[in-house]
């Protein structure tokens, strides 16, 4: 069995592989450690499969490339392939736009030997946006997934309702076999669906569980982020999709019993932020990016749950909790191999 494995879910990312990994091919410190690098294709349809195939010719003898292919598009099935394709009892996942550190697999291995609880833990990363970004962007930049929350190791309370995004995670594979259920409601984006917060969906089964959740600051990560991005018609509709994907992560954890009370709780606050937003920036909506991403998010937050009902995906919360025993049963079989 490896130490360690790296997961690079990829879709389209002929482009953008090249740089992660030769970061990866140059890694610092890991020196006795066994690792190995997986890279899972997410049905690509440019030249990312001929792009690994080239890297895996000169690859380093003493680490694996593999290269796996994920025909269900969504960044959770992906995830779900890497965590069965991986020989390790810790996957660190890093998407196709995440440059790691020079020492970010030693970093993120020494940190799980110092914190045997930590189901996962997530790295400190910085935004290198290309192009000119809106004015007032910080209200909306940790939506990016740029975490920086200091020098020191953090560990998130499940009372502060905090998750670590998913680039740049490290996740034990026991963890993630005992506790997310086979079925997900949440599977990241694609090209026929706006719905995302399947990182934060996966990781708070993971913290419901029992397992602490770690940030890790000496893992850091670079999150390129194009030109493209940050454009108002793919910010609006970015903000769209995190909205309408509101009510699974809201109600995560909540007992069944209370979520009638939950939901009537977030409605009302959801409707007095879109009245006071209204009032406050009123006709500059047309020409605040920020202000009109921000409505956007309230007013998909408010519909989330009547969009998901519609849709047909809250039936798979009775899956998860018809699958619950049977997850565990297969997690005890993987974990055998």
């Amino acid at each position: 069995m490896t130490d360690f494995t790296i997961a690079i879910p990829t879709y389209n990312g002929a482009e953008r592989l090249p740089l992660i990994l030769d970061k990866l091919r140059s890694q610092i410190q890991i020196e006795g450690l066994s690792w190995e690098v997986i890279v899972v294709d997410n049905n690509s349809q440019d030249n990312t499969q001929k792009v690994v195939r080239e890297y895996q010719k000169n690859w380093l003898q003493q680490i694996q490339l593999k290269y796996c292919f994920e025909e269900q598009q969504g960044s959770g099935f992906a995830r779900k392939k890497a965590v069965q394709a991986a020989n390790s009892p810790l996957i660190g996942f890093l998407d196709d736009d995440n440059i790691p550190a020079q020492n970010w697999v030693a970093a993120a291995y020494e940190f799980a030997q110092k914190y045997p609880k930590a189901g996962a833990y997530g790295s400190q990363i910085h935004g290198d946006f290309a192009g000119e970004l809106p004015p007032e962007f910080h209200r909306i930049k940790p939506f990016f997934a740029i975490t920086e929350r200091g020098k020191k190791p953090l560990l998130y309370q499940p009372k502060s309702k905090l998750i670590p995004p998913s680039a740049g995670l490290v996740v034990r594979r026991e963890a993630w076999l005992e506790s997310v259920p086979k079925h997900c409601i949440l599977i990241g984006r694609k090209p026929d669906s706006l719905l995302a917060g399947e990182d934060t969906e996966t990781i708070s089964y993971i913290q419901q569980a029992g397992w602490e959740i770690w940030y890790n600051p000496a893992m850091e990560v670079i999150h390129k982020i194009p030109k493209h991005r940050i454009q108002k018609d793919y910010l609006i509709s970015f903000f769209r999709g995190i909205g309408l994907s509101r009510y699974v992560t809201r109600m995560l954890g909540v007992k069944p019993w209370l979520k009638p009370l939950a939901l009537l709780a977030y409605t009302v606050n959801d409707l007095r932020k879109i009245i006071r937003h209204l009032i406050k920036y009123n006709l500059k909506l047309q020409t605040d990016i920020v202000a009109a991403c921000e409505l956007e998010l309230y007013i998909n937050s408010l519909i989330s749950p009547f969009y998901l009902w519609k849709n047909g995906y809250l039936v798979e919360v009775e899956k998860n909790q018809n699958s619950a025993v049977e997850s565990q049963v297969v997690s005890v079989e993987l974990l055998k191999h």
